[in-house]
Protein backbone atom coordinates (compact mmCIF):
# COMPACT_ATOMS: atom_id res chain seq x y z
CA UNK A 1 0.00 0.00 0.00
CA UNK A 2 1.28 3.11 -1.04
CA UNK A 3 -0.55 6.19 0.64
CA UNK A 4 -1.44 6.54 4.22
CA UNK A 5 -3.37 9.46 6.03
CA UNK A 6 -2.22 10.80 8.89
CA UNK A 7 -4.82 13.50 10.73
CA UNK A 8 -2.68 15.98 12.53
CA UNK A 9 -4.45 17.62 15.58
CA UNK A 10 -3.61 21.29 16.29
CA UNK A 11 -5.26 21.67 19.58
CA UNK A 12 -6.24 24.27 21.89
CA UNK A 13 -5.49 23.17 24.93
CA UNK A 14 -4.29 24.36 28.20
CA UNK A 15 -1.46 23.71 31.19
CA UNK A 16 -4.30 21.33 32.83
CA UNK A 17 -5.63 17.88 32.29
CA UNK A 18 -6.79 17.83 28.33
CA UNK A 19 -7.80 14.67 28.38
CA UNK A 20 -11.55 14.45 27.93
CA UNK A 21 -11.08 17.47 25.61
CA UNK A 22 -8.71 15.51 23.32
CA UNK A 23 -11.05 12.10 23.48
CA UNK A 24 -13.33 14.56 21.95
CA UNK A 25 -11.52 15.49 19.09
CA UNK A 26 -10.09 12.13 17.75
CA UNK A 27 -13.94 11.11 17.90
CA UNK A 28 -14.68 13.77 16.17
CA UNK A 29 -11.93 13.43 13.57
CA UNK A 30 -12.26 9.78 12.61
CA UNK A 31 -16.22 10.65 12.28
CA UNK A 32 -15.41 13.57 9.70
CA UNK A 33 -12.38 11.85 8.13
CA UNK A 34 -13.01 8.10 8.12
CA UNK A 35 -10.19 7.18 6.12
CA UNK A 36 -7.83 8.25 8.26
CA UNK A 37 -5.04 5.96 9.65
CA UNK A 38 -3.28 7.94 12.13
CA UNK A 39 -3.65 10.63 14.42
CA UNK A 40 -0.61 12.68 15.94
CA UNK A 41 -0.91 15.40 19.01
CA UNK A 42 1.34 18.36 19.68
CA UNK A 43 3.91 17.32 22.44
CA UNK A 44 2.58 17.61 25.98
CA UNK A 45 -0.57 18.39 24.86
CA UNK A 46 -1.77 15.72 27.29
CA UNK A 47 -0.88 18.04 30.47
CA UNK A 48 1.29 21.14 29.49
CA UNK A 49 4.29 21.60 30.60
CA UNK A 50 4.70 21.10 34.41
CA UNK A 51 6.36 17.95 34.97
CA UNK A 52 4.53 17.42 38.37
CA UNK A 53 1.87 15.66 36.01
CA UNK A 54 4.64 13.07 34.84
CA UNK A 55 3.38 9.52 35.25
CA UNK A 56 5.24 5.87 35.20
CA UNK A 57 4.35 4.46 31.48
CA UNK A 58 2.67 2.13 31.25
CA UNK A 59 0.46 4.25 32.93
CA UNK A 60 -3.58 5.59 33.39
CA UNK A 61 -2.92 8.13 30.73
CA UNK A 62 -0.98 5.87 28.09
CA UNK A 63 -3.56 3.20 29.20
CA UNK A 64 -6.59 5.74 28.15
CA UNK A 65 -4.90 6.13 24.45
CA UNK A 66 -4.28 2.58 23.81
CA UNK A 67 -8.17 2.41 24.36
CA UNK A 68 -8.86 4.94 21.94
CA UNK A 69 -6.62 3.62 19.32
CA UNK A 70 -8.34 0.33 20.22
CA UNK A 71 -11.79 2.08 19.94
CA UNK A 72 -11.36 3.89 17.06
CA UNK A 73 -8.88 0.97 15.27
CA UNK A 74 -6.29 3.57 14.37
CA UNK A 75 -2.56 4.61 14.93
CA UNK A 76 -2.17 6.73 17.55
CA UNK A 77 1.01 9.26 18.44
CA UNK A 78 -0.75 11.28 22.01
CA UNK A 79 2.14 14.09 21.50
CA UNK A 80 4.21 13.20 24.85
CA UNK A 81 3.77 13.33 28.27
CA UNK A 82 6.17 13.35 31.17
CA UNK A 83 7.48 10.61 32.00
CA UNK A 84 8.22 9.20 35.63
CA UNK A 85 11.24 6.56 35.90
CA UNK A 86 12.63 6.43 39.69
CA UNK A 87 14.22 9.31 40.19
CA UNK A 88 14.19 10.93 36.72
CA UNK A 89 11.51 12.20 34.34
CA UNK A 90 11.51 11.96 30.23
CA UNK A 91 9.86 13.77 27.75
CA UNK A 92 8.59 10.80 26.03
CA UNK A 93 6.05 9.37 23.23
CA UNK A 94 4.42 6.64 23.19
CA UNK A 95 3.88 4.66 19.54
CA UNK A 96 0.33 3.14 19.53
CA UNK A 97 -1.11 0.46 17.06
CA UNK A 98 -4.78 -0.18 15.65
CA UNK A 99 -5.04 -2.94 18.28
CA UNK A 100 -4.28 -0.47 21.32
CA UNK A 101 -0.62 -1.77 21.70
CA UNK A 102 2.09 0.32 22.48
CA UNK A 103 5.18 -0.52 20.21
CA UNK A 104 7.53 1.93 21.00
CA UNK A 105 7.91 4.82 23.50
CA UNK A 106 10.30 7.65 22.07
CA UNK A 107 12.64 9.61 25.23
CA UNK A 108 13.37 13.62 23.75
CA UNK A 109 17.16 13.19 23.23
CA UNK A 110 17.69 17.48 23.13
CA UNK A 111 15.21 18.45 26.38
CA UNK A 112 14.47 22.35 25.66
CA UNK A 113 18.26 23.28 27.90
CA UNK A 114 18.11 25.49 29.70
CA UNK A 115 14.48 26.05 29.77
CA UNK A 116 13.27 22.78 30.52
CA UNK A 117 14.79 22.20 33.64
CA UNK A 118 14.58 19.01 35.52
CA UNK A 119 14.35 17.05 32.31
CA UNK A 120 16.44 13.74 31.56
CA UNK A 121 17.77 13.09 28.05
CA UNK A 122 16.56 10.32 26.13
CA UNK A 123 19.54 8.16 24.12
CA UNK A 124 17.88 5.84 21.97
CA UNK A 125 16.09 6.70 18.36
CA UNK A 126 12.41 5.47 17.77
CA UNK A 127 12.17 3.97 14.46
CA UNK A 128 8.85 1.99 13.85
CA UNK A 129 7.19 -0.13 10.74
CA UNK A 130 3.82 0.12 9.40
CA UNK A 131 2.49 -3.20 7.59
CA UNK A 132 2.69 -2.78 4.12
CA UNK A 133 3.11 1.08 4.26
CA UNK A 134 6.63 1.85 5.65
CA UNK A 135 9.27 3.01 8.05
CA UNK A 136 8.28 5.93 10.52
CA UNK A 137 10.50 7.86 12.89
CA UNK A 138 10.03 10.23 15.73
CA UNK A 139 11.50 12.76 17.27
CA UNK A 140 10.44 15.48 19.61
CA UNK A 141 10.27 19.53 19.27
CA UNK A 142 13.39 20.67 20.01
CA UNK A 143 15.75 17.51 18.02
CA UNK A 144 14.51 18.96 15.28
CA UNK A 145 17.30 21.89 15.71
CA UNK A 146 19.62 19.27 15.77
CA UNK A 147 20.52 18.16 11.90
CA UNK A 148 21.97 14.84 13.21
CA UNK A 149 18.99 13.41 14.69
CA UNK A 150 17.11 13.61 11.46
CA UNK A 151 19.75 12.19 9.27
CA UNK A 152 20.43 9.20 11.69
CA UNK A 153 16.27 8.18 11.33
CA UNK A 154 16.57 8.56 7.49
CA UNK A 155 20.07 6.72 7.55
CA UNK A 156 17.54 3.73 9.61
CA UNK A 157 15.24 4.04 7.18
CA UNK A 158 12.63 6.44 8.25
CA UNK A 159 10.62 7.44 5.36
CA UNK A 160 8.22 9.63 7.72
CA UNK A 161 9.33 11.85 10.62
CA UNK A 162 6.52 12.85 13.35
CA UNK A 163 7.62 15.89 15.07
CA UNK A 164 5.42 16.51 18.01
CA UNK A 165 6.19 20.14 19.33
CA UNK A 166 4.98 22.80 21.88
CA UNK A 167 6.65 25.87 20.99
CA UNK A 168 5.17 29.29 22.26
CA UNK A 169 8.41 31.01 21.99
CA UNK A 170 9.25 33.58 19.05
CA UNK A 171 11.26 31.62 17.27
CA UNK A 172 8.40 29.48 16.06
CA UNK A 173 9.00 30.87 12.64
CA UNK A 174 12.50 29.66 12.39
CA UNK A 175 11.46 26.18 13.25
CA UNK A 176 9.16 26.31 9.83
CA UNK A 177 12.24 26.84 8.33
CA UNK A 178 14.35 23.74 9.65
CA UNK A 179 11.26 21.89 9.51
CA UNK A 180 11.43 22.08 5.30
CA UNK A 181 15.08 21.62 6.09
CA UNK A 182 14.92 18.24 7.95
CA UNK A 183 12.30 17.13 5.46
CA UNK A 184 14.76 17.76 1.80
CA UNK A 185 17.96 16.48 3.90
CA UNK A 186 16.02 13.43 5.17
CA UNK A 187 14.00 13.19 2.13
CA UNK A 188 11.24 12.12 3.99
CA UNK A 189 7.65 13.44 5.23
CA UNK A 190 8.43 15.80 8.37
CA UNK A 191 5.34 16.67 10.31
CA UNK A 192 5.65 19.27 12.93
CA UNK A 193 2.83 19.82 14.80
CA UNK A 194 2.27 22.47 17.48
CA UNK A 195 -0.12 23.21 20.26
CA UNK A 196 -2.60 26.06 20.35
CA UNK A 197 -3.82 27.98 22.74
CA UNK A 198 -2.04 29.10 26.09
CA UNK A 199 0.80 26.88 25.63
CA UNK A 200 1.95 26.82 21.99
CA UNK A 201 1.90 29.76 19.05
CA UNK A 202 0.35 26.59 16.65
CA UNK A 203 1.91 27.16 12.86
CA UNK A 204 2.06 23.64 12.41
CA UNK A 205 3.57 22.33 9.25
CA UNK A 206 3.76 19.12 6.96
CA UNK A 207 6.79 18.95 4.54
CA UNK A 208 7.27 16.48 1.82
CA UNK A 209 10.38 14.68 0.59
CA UNK A 210 11.13 17.17 -1.90
CA UNK A 211 10.52 20.38 0.07
CA UNK A 212 7.25 21.18 -0.55
CA UNK A 213 4.87 22.60 2.17
CA UNK A 214 1.89 20.56 1.84
CA UNK A 215 0.05 22.64 4.52
CA UNK A 216 1.03 25.07 6.84
CA UNK A 217 -1.46 25.72 9.82
CA UNK A 218 -2.90 29.36 11.43
CA UNK A 219 -2.43 30.00 15.31
CA UNK A 220 -6.12 28.56 15.99
CA UNK A 221 -7.06 24.86 16.55
CA UNK A 222 -6.67 22.81 13.60
CA UNK A 223 -7.50 19.44 12.32
CA UNK A 224 -4.86 18.43 9.10
CA UNK A 225 -5.58 15.62 7.16
CA UNK A 226 -3.33 14.93 5.22
CA UNK A 227 -2.75 11.60 1.91
CA UNK A 228 1.26 10.65 2.05
CA UNK A 229 2.49 8.69 -0.75
CA UNK A 230 5.28 6.25 -0.06
CA UNK A 231 6.14 6.11 -3.74
CA UNK A 232 6.99 10.15 -3.73
CA UNK A 233 9.50 8.98 -1.21
CA UNK A 234 10.97 6.28 -2.73
CA UNK A 235 11.06 8.52 -6.17
CA UNK A 236 12.72 11.28 -4.62
CA UNK A 237 15.52 9.21 -2.96
CA UNK A 238 16.15 7.28 -6.47
CA UNK A 239 15.83 10.17 -8.61
CA UNK A 240 17.01 13.17 -6.56
CA UNK A 241 14.67 16.45 -5.61
CA UNK A 242 13.31 17.71 -9.02
CA UNK A 243 15.44 14.70 -10.58
CA UNK A 244 18.28 16.79 -8.99
CA UNK A 245 20.25 16.33 -5.19
CA UNK A 246 20.16 13.00 -4.48
CA UNK A 247 21.25 13.43 -0.68
CA UNK A 248 20.73 10.22 1.00
CA UNK A 249 23.22 8.39 -1.93
CA UNK A 250 26.07 11.04 -1.51
CA UNK A 251 26.17 10.84 2.18
CA UNK A 252 25.87 7.46 1.89
CA UNK A 253 28.72 6.98 -0.48
CA UNK A 254 30.81 9.92 0.76
CA UNK A 255 34.31 9.04 2.08
CA UNK A 256 34.43 11.96 4.69
CA UNK A 257 34.78 10.80 8.62
CA UNK A 258 33.45 13.97 10.51
CA UNK A 259 35.54 14.78 13.55
CA UNK A 260 32.90 15.77 15.54
CA UNK A 261 31.18 12.09 15.55
CA UNK A 262 34.58 10.40 15.78
CA UNK A 263 36.33 11.97 18.29
CA UNK A 264 33.10 12.85 20.03
CA UNK A 265 31.00 16.39 20.20
CA UNK A 266 31.99 17.57 23.60
CA UNK A 267 36.29 17.32 22.55
CA UNK A 268 36.03 20.39 20.19
CA UNK A 269 37.90 23.11 22.06
CA UNK A 270 36.44 25.95 20.65
CA UNK A 271 32.54 24.95 21.95
CA UNK A 272 34.25 24.45 25.56
CA UNK A 273 34.93 27.80 25.68
CA UNK A 274 31.25 29.04 25.04
CA UNK A 275 30.73 27.82 28.53
CA UNK A 276 27.78 26.46 30.84
CA UNK A 277 24.30 25.71 29.55
CA UNK A 278 22.42 28.50 31.16
CA UNK A 279 19.82 31.08 30.93
CA UNK A 280 21.38 34.38 29.98
CA UNK A 281 21.38 36.79 32.64
CA UNK A 282 20.66 40.16 32.58
CA UNK A 283 23.52 42.78 30.87
CA UNK A 284 24.13 45.78 33.62
CA UNK A 285 25.00 49.29 31.51
CA UNK A 286 26.22 50.82 35.13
Amino acid sequence: MSHFSIASLQLDVSAKDNLAEIEQEIAKTVRVFPWVDMILLGELASFGSDPANAEAMPGKAEQFYCQLADKHNIWLIPGSMYEAEADKTYNTTPVINPDGEVISRYRKMFPFYPYEKGIEAGDQFCIFDVPDVGRFGVSICYDQWFPEVTRTLAWMGAEVILCPTMTNTIDRDIELSIARTNAVVGQCYFFNINVAGDIGQGKSIVVGPDGTIIYQAGIGAETIPIEIDMQHVRRVRERGIHGLGQTLKSFRDSKVKFPPYIDGHDKSAVLAKLGDLLVPARESNK
